[in-house]
C-alpha cells in the first residue's frame, strides 16, 4: 500500500489557495468563455496596428488585457492538474486552456511583424503624439531587434497555430513520467515498504544503508529502461522541433535562437562551460571527500547523493524551515522579510506530496494573482532550501508587478534564477552564523556544496548534453537511445572522474524534464554564479561589501525592474557582469572554501 496520501487527505492549510483565482470551476468556465470572445476582438485589428498612434495604443492595451486573462485561465487549470496529474477533468481543462493560449498567440501574431514595418524614428514620433506609448519603448526596441528573425504575418500565425504541436513532446513526457509510469515499492532495512516516486528518489538515495540505496537506484533506473525507446523518440522529436523552428526564423542553430530571445550572446554559454571545465578538479575533490567520508573503496552512482555526514538530514518540520527562511532574509530589509512571512501565512504554498501530484517544485501564479508555490516537502534540509528557492521567484514576481506594467512582468529565466539562489545563499549564511549544533552545521555545509554541485556543475553538464544533442541533429546524425546514452555517459565520466559510471546512469538524461525546454538549464548555473556574487556584496561582512554602496537596495531595484531591460543590463544594476567569467570564478572559489570547511568537520 502506498504511504503517499490521496489529495483529499491533505490538510487545507497545507494547500495553495487556488480559490483566490476562481471560486469554482464554473467561474473558471465563465472566464474562459469571456476571454475566448475577446481573442476575436484582438484579431480584428490585423493590418491596422501602425495606422496611427491611437490605434497602436489600442492594440497594445487590448493585447495586454487578453493575455492577462488567458494567463489566469491557463494558470488555474495547470495548477489544478498538477495537484493530481491523473485527474482527467483537469487534464481536459489544461488542454482547453493551452488551446486558448495558442489561439490568443495566433490572434496576436500579426502585431510584431506589423511593428517591424516601423523605423525607430517613426515609433518615437508616434510616442510623442501619444505619451502612453512610451511605456512600450523597450518592448518595441526588442521587437525591432528581432526583425531579421521574424517572418511574415501569415507565417507567424502558422507558427503560433503549430505551437501546440511543436510543444506536444513535453506534454507527452509529463504524462508518461508523472501519470502513467509507476515505480516499484521496495523494503527498507526495517522491512517497511516504500514506494519509489519521482519526488522521493533523491531523498531515498540519501539513506545511510548502502545496499538499500543500491536497490532503490537499480529499481528506479530499470523502470526507465522499459520506456527507453519511447523517451528517446520523444526527446528526438523535441530536438527536431527546436532545430526546425530555429531554421524557420533564420538562425544558424537552435542554441543561437534560444539565447537570442533574451538577448544573451552565445559567448556567455561557452564561457560558463569553459570555466566549469577548468574547475572540474573541485568537483572531483568533492567526490573524493564523499568516498572517504562513506569509507568505501569505489564511489558508485547510488552514493553520489549521500551527504558526507554519512546519514540522513536532521528532521526538519515545515514550520521550523519556514522560520529559518524568513530570518535569513533580514539583509534584504524588513519590508521584503515581512512580505515573505505574510505569504507563507496566506497559503502561497502547496506543501506536501500526494498521489499523482506533479513532481518537483515551481513558483507559479500570474500578474493578477498572488504567487503560488508547488512543493513536495520531505521534512529535510534540502526541502527547506527548495522553499527558500521558490520564495525567491515569488518575491521577484511580487516586486516586479508592484513597479512594472504587465508588458514587463514576465522576466527572463536568466535573471529569475538569480533571485531564487540569492535566497539559498542567504539561508546558508544565516544558518552557519546562528546554529551551533555541529551535526546541523555539517549538513548545512553539505547542502551548500550539494547545491553548487547540482546547480552549477550538474546543470552545466546538462547544458553540454543538450548542446551536443542539438548539434548532432543539426549535422544529420540520428538521435537514437544508444547515441544519447553515449553522449551522456561521456559527460558523466568527465565530471565524476573519481566515481564508477555504470550503464544505468547513462540513461539519467531520460528523467530530466527540463530538456523539453531547450537551452534552459544553463541559466541555473549562471544564476547561482551571479547570486553568490550579489550575496558577497549584500552581507555586511561579505567579501564584496562596500560601505559606500547600498548593495541590498541595488539588488531590490534589480528585482523591481522585471524585464524592463535586457538580462545582462539588469544584472549590472545589481553589480554583476555576466559577460565575463568573474562571477563564475567567484562562485567556484566560494565552493572550494566551503569544501575546506566541510573537510575539516568531516575529519
Amino acid at each position: 500500500m502506498s504511504s503517499v496520501p490521496e489529495r483529499s487527505a491533505v490538510d487545507e492549510a497545507d494547500t495553495w489557495d487556488l480559490e483566490s483565482i476562481y471560486a469554482s470551476d464554473e467561474e473558471w468556465e465563465a472566464a474562459y468563455e469571456s476571454v475566448a470572445e475577446r481573442v476575436d476582438d484582438l484579431a480584428a485589428y490585423e493590418g491596422q496596428t501602425t495606422d496611427d498612434a491611437s490605434t497602436l495604443l489600442e492594440v497594445f492595451e487590448l493585447r495586454d488585457e487578453v493575455m492577462r486573462e488567458v494567463a489566469m485561465v491557463a494558470s488555474y487549470a495547470r495548477m489544478r492538474r498538477d495537484e493530481d496529474t491523473t485527474n482527467q477533468q483537469y487534464q481536459a481543462l489544461t488542454a482547453r486552456a493551452q488551446s486558448l493560449a495558442a489561439d490568443a498567440q495566433s490572434a496576436a501574431s500579426f502585431i510584431e511583424p506589423e511593428l517591424q514595418e516601423l523605423t525607430r524614428e517613426e515609433f518615437e514620433s508616434m510616442a510623442g503624439s501619444e505619451p502612453a506609448l512610451e511605456t512600450y519603448d523597450h518592448y518595441v526596441d526588442d521587437i525591432l531587434r528581432m526583425k531579421p528573425h521574424t517572418r511574415s504575418a501569415e507565417v507567424e500565425a502558422l507558427l503560433a497555430d503549430l505551437s501546440e504541436v511543436t510543444g506536444a513532446t513535453g506534454e507527452v513526457y509529463t504524462m508518461l513520467s508523472n501519470a502513467d509510469m509507476s515505480f516499484p515499492t521496495v523494503e527498507d532495512p526495517s522491512g517497511e515498504p516504500i514506494e519509489i516516486t519521482q519526488s522521493n528518489l533523491t531523498n531515498l538515495l540519501k539513506r545511510p544503508e548502502r545496499e538499500f540505496r543500491r536497490t532503490v537506484y537499480e529499481a528506479y533506473f530499470d523502470e526507465w529502461s522499459d520506456v527507453r525507446n519511447t523517451v528517446a523518440s520523444s526527446y528526438k522529436n523535441s530536438v527536431k522541433a527546436d532545430v526546425k523552428l530555429a531554421q524557420a526564423r533564420n538562425y544558424d542553430s537552435a542554441r543561437e535562437a534560444a539565447l537570442d530571445g533574451p538577448n544573451v550572446p552565445v559567448d556567455v554559454y561557452d564561457t560558463l562551460v569553459d570555466s566549469v571545465n577548468d574547475n572540474l578538479d573541485k568537483l572531483h575533490r568533492h567526490a573524493e571527500l564523499k568516498r572517504h567520508a562513506l569509507e568505501v573503496d569505489d564511489l558508485q552512482m547510488w552514493d553520489v547523493y549521500m551527504p558526507v555526514t554519512g546519514g540522513e538530514s536532521p528532521d526538519l518540520e515545515y514550520e521550523q524551515a519556514s522560520e529559518y527562511v524568513v530570518e535569513a532574509l533580514a539583509p534584504l530589509g524588513e519590508a521584503y522579510q515581512s512580505r515573505v512571512a505574510e505569504g507563507l501565512e496566506s497559503r502561497w504554498v502547496d506543501v506536501y506530496e500526494n498521489e499523482g501530484k506533479q513532481s518537483g517544485a515551481y513558483s507559479g501564479g500570474t500578474y493578477d494573482t498572488q504567487p503560488f508555490i508547488l512543493m513536495n516537502y520531505q521534512n529535510d534540509i534540502s526541502s527547506m532550501y527548495t522553499l527558500a528557492h521558490e520564495l525567491g521567484h515569488s518575491m521577484h514576481s511580487q516586486l516586479t508587478k508592484d513597479e512594472q506594467p504587465f508588458i514587463y512582468s514576465n522576466y527572463e529565466i536568466f535573471v529569475a534564477e538569480v533571485a531564487s539562489t540569492v535566497n539559498e545563499a542567504l539561508l546558508t549564511n544565516h544558518l552557519l552564523e546562528t546554529v551551533d549544533d555541529p551535526q546541523f552545521r555539517t549538513h548545512v555545509l553539505n547542502e551548500f556544496a550539494e547545491r553548487v554541485r547540482s546547480t552549477l556543475y550538474r546543470q552545466t553538464l546538462f547544458a553540454e548534453f543538450e548542446h551536443e544533442a542539438h548539434r548532432l541533429e543539426e549535422t544529420g546524425e540520428p538521435l537514437t537511445a544508444d547515441r544519447l546514452d553515449e553522449v551522456y555517459r561521456g559527460l558523466k565520466e568527465a565530471y565524476y572522474e573519481p566515481a564508477v559510471i555504470d550503464d544505468r546512469i547513462a540513461r539519467e538524461w531520460m528523467r530530466i524534464p527540463h530538456f523539453y525546454r531547450a537551452f534552459y538549464v544553463y541559466q541555473y548555473a549562471t544564476g547561482i554564479s551571479a547570486a553568490l556574487a550579489i550575496v558577497d556584496d549584500v552581507l555586511p561582512d561579505g567579501p564584496g561589501s562596500d560601505p559606500n554602496r547600498d548593495a541590498a537596495e541595488d539588488y531590490l531595484e534589480f528585482l523591481r525592474q522585471g524585464s524592463r531591460e535586457y538580462p545582462l543590463e539588469l544584472l549590472r544594476i545589481a553589480g554583476v557582469d555576466m559577460s565575463t567569467s568573474d562571477p563564475i570564478d567567484r562562485a567556484l572559489e566560494t565552493y572550494g572554501k566551503r569544501l575546506e570547511e566541510l573537510e575539516q568537520l568531516v575529519a
